[in-house]
């Protein structure tokens, strides 16, 4: 069977990376890829149970509703899983009309002059049973349209916005942000206004009066204020003076605000008439700023009111192909504001998919933002604010140097005339993993290597083996150790803080998370272990292994990645004497573990072989002190070579 694209409230998306490979055993609810728009990055599970055969699309594919993605050598009871898909899709599709029915007038409201009624906007399917509410996009009073963002709902899945199906005045926001909602759940309800249908006719009249103001030759067109996204601009610029000639399309004056600087254009070609705004002037959306005579068009006896779309006027016929030329002209395929590369660099940033778009209107990179949202997350006033910064930062000047590159190093030379090479594409998880690394370029970092007389523990774990295997749990060495660590970051909580963003104090944390460093055949990923702290050897052994194994599987959700405040990062058996682990902001610590190695011990006496665990304790020196890292070394060392007093 093949798995097609499901209905994610777009006309297309783009194939944003394929989580399976031919061969794989897929169960139902397994995702298969990841599908992104302007509105949703989602995650495409199976509906089926069996094994990949075929993968229909490539990544940076355009898709659409239906087009097939996946094809399934599926298994009995994939059948049966199918069949219910179908009458569910019905049973949606009808639940959406009859909404759409319900929020109709009925056609004896349109007898009445204007109606008012208060509609509830509702969750609608958005492929999970429950959703966190990440963020509220209106407030009380606001006038909002039809399909415009309301809120943003995020799962393990997927990150959606949802649309208003009403357009009216916000009475009331019922759900507040970190609230978990399902589908049917009310959002806000919408006071709406509802204009009688019988005023429809009266706008024949108006069509009936059209051919006979097309006889003429000239006409006004009245230019007003775009929607700035913005209540008021100011206006910062007149571009034109009475009597100059424009072309359509053509900036007639620059209108500013804290959020943007906007050049307004003319919808029409002709001569300007009159100007209705000043300098330092405030406006807001649909003010007339300038009057144009259109000469030679055709213009309705409505031409003044702002109804016509700029789009209608442009297709108004001309007696002279001359205005259509400069109009061509005038309208040129606006190059990207992004590279690809910074496309890519915005993916790896937290943020919702409308402030996706905007940084790419804007071309903004995301990872050059501040985020001031919850866990990170890029907001859209934290863009603005981050465009209004760089328009009022004076530019840095000129050099022949090469441009820095988003890391902040230059472009690569030419290696042509030295054999070429061949660009490979890292990993998604690489790719991720850069910016964040990057980050420990700022923090001022010192390691201090100890070495952990471990033979006793060792014996001791070899006692304990083979009773956890017949269990079913691998006893490591990293479970003894994590629990030592967690015993000790409560008696030293500044190496499981973090530093404020003021560079004046220390966030201490009430709870013990750590993250794991699992290799995987993609790169290092970093799950976390919750409350070491709380639970036994037993427990955290356990919890280690499934770790390790749903990060190897790709099955971590972001949960399972976020909140940690301590870092334990181990070469196993890999090989090597002693390394620097990079501290992974914003903590301040982390800890490197080498292989194990026996060697020979002065007991005072003669030497005895012990099994020493080099240790590497990377710390931000703007946080820690030497000797409190060389104590706290110190402290780990004595605990690893006598645990048995710490778990009592």
């Amino acid at each position: 069977m093949q798995i097609q694209a499901p209905d994610i409230g777009v006309d297309k998306a783009l194939v944003a990376e394929i989580l399976v490979k031919v061969g794989d055993h897929v169960a139902v609810e397994d995702s298969l890829l990841v599908l992104e728009s302007d509105k949703a990055t989602v995650e495409v599970p199976s509906t089926a149970a069996g094994v990949v055969k075929s993968i229909l699309v490539k990544q940076g594919d355009e898709v659409t509703e239906g087009v097939a993605l996946i094809e399934l050598e599926e298994q009995a009871q994939a059948s049966e899983a199918t069949t219910t898909e179908a009458p569910k899709a019905e049973s949606q599709k009808a639940e959406v009309k009859a909404e759409k029915t319900e929020d109709q007038p009925a056609p004896v409201a349109a007898k009445t002059a204007n109606a008012t009624q208060v509609v509830d906007v509702k969750v609608p399917d958005i492929g999970v049973e429950k959703a966190l509410v990440a963020e509220i996009l209106v407030k009380v009073g606001d006038q909002i349209e039809t399909e415009q963002s309301i809120v943003v709902v995020e799962s393990d899945k997927a990150t959606v916005e949802v649309p208003s199906s009403v357009a009216g005045v916000v009475e009331s926001i019922q759900i507040k942000e970190g609230d978990s909602v399902k589908e049917g759940v009310v959002l806000i309800q919408v006071k709406t206004t509802t204009t009688e249908t019988a005023s429809a006719p009266q706008a024949e009249p108006a069509e009936a009066e059209a051919p006979a103001s097309t006889s003429t030759t000239t006409g006004e067109v009245e230019i007003t204020v775009p929607d700035l996204g913005v209540d008021k601009a100011v206006v910062s610029e007149i571009l034109v003076n009475v009597g100059d000639r424009v072309e359509a399309q053509q900036s007639l004056c620059v209108v500013e605000s804290d959020k943007a600087s906007v050049e307004v254009p003319s919808s029409s070609a002709g001569i300007v008439k009159a100007i209705h705004v000043s300098l330092n002037q405030d406006v807001r959306q649909g003010m007339p700023l300038a009057s144009i005579e259109v000469s030679g068009e055709a213009v309705p006896a409505t031409a003044k009111a702002p109804k016509a779309s700029p789009a209608e006027e442009v297709r108004s016929p001309a007696t002279k192909p001359q205005p259509v030329a400069a109009q061509t002209q005038s309208a040129p395929a606006q190059p990207e504001k992004l590279s690809k590369q910074q496309e890519a660099d915005n993916a790896k940033v937290y943020a919702g998919p409308a402030v996706r778009k905007l940084a790419r209107e804007l071309g903004v990179v995301l990872g050059q933002v501040k985020a001031s949202g919850e866990h990170g997350r890029v907001m859209k006033d934290d863009v603005f604010a981050y465009v209004k910064t760089r328009l009022t930062t004076a530019p840095a000047s000129p050099t022949t140097q090469a441009a820095p590159a988003a890391s902040g190093l230059p472009a690569l030379p030419d290696f042509s005339a030295f054999g070429g090479g061949e660009v490979k594409a890292m990993t998604r998880l690489q790719q991720v993993s850069v910016p964040q690394l990057s980050l420990n370029n700022f923090i001022p970092q010192v390691t201090q290597f100890d070495l952990a007389d471990i033979t006793e523990l060792e014996a001791w774990r070899g006692e304990l083996k083979e009773g956890f295997k017949k269990q079913g749990i691998s006893l490591t060495i990293l479970a003894f150790i994590a629990k030592a660590v967690a015993h000790l970051l409560k008696e030293e909580p500044y190496f499981a803080g973090h530093l404020a963003d003021d560079q004046k104090s220390v966030l201490l944390r009430n709870e013990i998370h750590m993250g794991i460093a699992v290799a995987t055949p993609d790169g290092l990923t970093v799950p976390v272990l919750r409350n070491p702290d709380q639970k036994s050897i037993k427990q955290i052994a356990t919890e280690l292994a499934e770790l390790s194994q749903k990060a190897r599987d790709r099955k971590l959700s972001p949960k399972d990645l976020q909140g940690a405040n301590f870092t334990i990062t181990s070469l196993g058996s890999i090989g090597g004497t002693a390394f620097t682990p990079l501290v992974n902001w914003p903590q301040v610590a982390i800890l490197g573990i080498s292989p194990a190695t026996m060697q020979p011990v002065w007991n005072g006496k003669d030497f005895d072989p012990r099994l020493m665990l080099p240790l590497s304790l990377s710390y931000d020196h703007r946080v820690i002190n030497g000797a409190d890292a060389a104590r706290f070394s110190n402290k780990l060392t004595k605990l690893l070579k006598d645990i048995r007093s710490l778990l009592l």
